[in-house]
């Protein structure tokens, strides 16, 4: 079956009727979410039913904030290739904001999942809410499932040391540098996207010209630098790159990738990095010449670590960063 996106539910094909649903915002995918989507996979299979995941965009914390604040893992396109890479058949991303905010958890079931999916079976985590007010608690579900004549299962927050994998453990552990950790709780190398922008060109005047991508609002990677491997098209390039500039403009700094060996204008194409290591948090120098030799250093260690760099998991090999 051919993996499907959808950003309505107006359009669900009729061969995705009747499916098992995971449901939840789902922000990274990670190892916790994963162990939904296996049960997912599992209880689809069993029952012969297509297997999707229904989630919302923008996140429902950045509807009700003043400006958007949160420090997104996944956004929507993100997710999505997750999904597919998970062996799902689609997923659903509808769009989030205050009038869809207000439908009743009665409505969000009768409408949503029966009406519109006829679901065969919904998977939530023992964490999710939904409708006004969030009545909709997992309690809620169960009881509407077994009235309505669909299976209802909730599973526990999977645990790692002595706290749950979570979306805001991993943003802690990504704005703390702390690579390794975070990608682990992934179960994959964290990417994200970005479209390469004109910079100021004082990488290039240093003998390290970069591919410039400016971040979404909420980006809170620890400034620092960072051994990547680039995804450009369908090339596979390596390189070092630094957030931050604090001897210059440091205002909302983009992400700045030196791709090895390469040089080609790249301007306007999208950029999608995955970072392998940290290499070390942001210095200040005494001028020029020591900068260029932390960049020489940055380099050889960024090399090194992308030499012995391989998939943390079998969804990080079928993200293709590895080849």
């Amino acid at each position: 079956m051919t993996f499907t996106r959808l950003s309505s539910l107006a359009d669900l094909p009729p061969h995705l009727r009747g499916a098992y649903v995971a449901i939840g915002n789902f922000d990274g995918l990670h190892r916790g979410h994963q162990s939904i989507i296996a049960a997912l996979r599992d209880r689809a299979r069993a029952a012969g039913v297509p297997a999707l995941l229904l989630t919302f965009e923008p996140h429902p914390r950045d509807v009700f904030a003043p400006a958007p604040f949160m420090f997104r893992l996944t956004q929507g396109d993100a997710k999505a290739r997750l999904a597919e890479a998970l062996g799902l058949d689609g997923i659903i991303i509808l769009p989030f904001d205050h009038a869809f905010s207000q439908n009743e958890a009665e409505d969000f079931v009768g409408t949503f999942l029966v009406d519109q999916l006829a679901v065969r079976g919904v998977i939530i985590g023992s964490d999710f809410h939904f409708g006004r007010q969030r009545r909709g608690t997992p309690l809620f579900l169960k009881a509407e499932g077994e009235r309505l004549g669909f299976a209802v299962e909730t599973l526990d927050l999977m645990d790692e040391g002595d706290e749950p994998i979570s979306s805001s453990r991993i943003r802690a552990a990504l704005s703390e540098g702390a690579i390794a950790a975070a990608n682990r709780l992934l179960g994959y190398h964290w990417f994200f996207d970005g479209c390469v922008v004109q910079g100021d060109q004082r990488g290039r005047e240093l003998g390290y010209p970069t591919a410039n991508t400016m971040t979404p609002n909420g980006f809170q990677l620890a400034q620092g630098v960072y051994a990547v491997r680039a995804r450009l098209g369908g090339r596979l390039l390596d390189g070092v790159a630094a957030y931050g500039k604090p001897m210059f403009d440091n205002q909302r700094p983009p992400f700045e990738t030196h791709l090895f060996d390469f040089d080609e204008d790249i301007y306007g194409q999208t950029l999608t990095v995955s970072l392998v290591g940290h290499i070390r948090g942001q210095e200040v120098f005494s001028g020029l010449d020591a900068l260029i030799s932390a960049m020489d250093r940055d380099s050889k260690k960024a090399r090194a670590l992308l030499s012995e760099a391989k998939p943390i998991s079998a969804l990080d090999e079928k993200l293709g960063f590895f080849g």
